[in-house]
């Protein structure tokens, strides 16, 4: 292990650091610390960083609550950069993305076809919300959801579990397959007007299987 002494601040005293989810290993942002904001970082366990538009220290979560639990910090071979390794409480985008790295710029058409991880289409869609949801695109039938309000949102995850209800009692399994793909998608999207991450869900799921409560 090296110290903070060793590292290679720049001509502004900042270093980049890299945070990556500890869990799926997914890049989440790009940011910059000096040497007030890595200490607080170590100190506190939960990432701190320097704002270069507001000069000053922020620490990630403090108004959003989607704070981040350090896990491990590494440094570069020339020491000149960092990976910061975090267990996310919610999105790290404030567009309340999961990660800020969800526009391709280009893409190989040789690009080898790789296996897609079991529910990596519910983070996919999760992010996609939030950005609909910031950017409402004219014609997005996410849009028209977002506008008209949580009470449409509930009458649509309404309407959508009575039908799951329905396709089950039929015994159909194509309309049941259809008819929770609906439930799923209007769920996270009241999740995403509610601005309940996911994450929270899934963890108190963790919660519940580890302690064997209710299960």
């Amino acid at each position: 292990m090296i110290s903070t002494d060793q590292l290679s601040f720049d001509e502004k005293g900042l270093i980049p650091a890299v945070v990556q989810d500890e869990a799926t290993k997914e890049v989440l942002t790009l940011a910059y610390m000096n040497k007030e904001s890595l200490n607080k970082t170590i100190e506190t366990g939960e990432t701190w960083f320097y704002s270069r538009s507001r000069q000053e220290l922020w620490h990630k979560g403090a108004t959003s609550g989607n704070i981040q639990k350090v896990t491990e910090i590494r440094v570069d071979c020339d020491q000149d950069a960092l990976t910061v390794f975090v267990d996310p409480a919610g999105p790290a985008c404030h567009t309340g993305a999961v990660s800020c790295f969800y526009e391709t710029l280009w893409e190989s058409e040789e690009k080898p076809a790789e296996k897609e991880a079991r529910f990596a289409i519910i983070e996919e869609l999760e992010s996609l919300l939030a950005v609909r949801e910031q950017e409402k695109p004219e014609g997005s039938y996410t849009t028209y959801l977002f506008e008209e309000g949580v009470d449409k949102i509930l009458k649509k995850v309404g309407e959508e579990a009575s039908e799951v209800i329905i396709a089950a009692k039929n015994r159909d399994r194509q309309e049941l397959t259809w008819e929770s793909a609906d439930l799923l998608y209007h769920w996270l999207v009241l999740l995403q007007e509610q601005k309940l991450p996911l994450d929270d869900v899934l963890n108190r799921l963790k919660e519940r299987h580890s302690g064997k409560k209710g299960v």
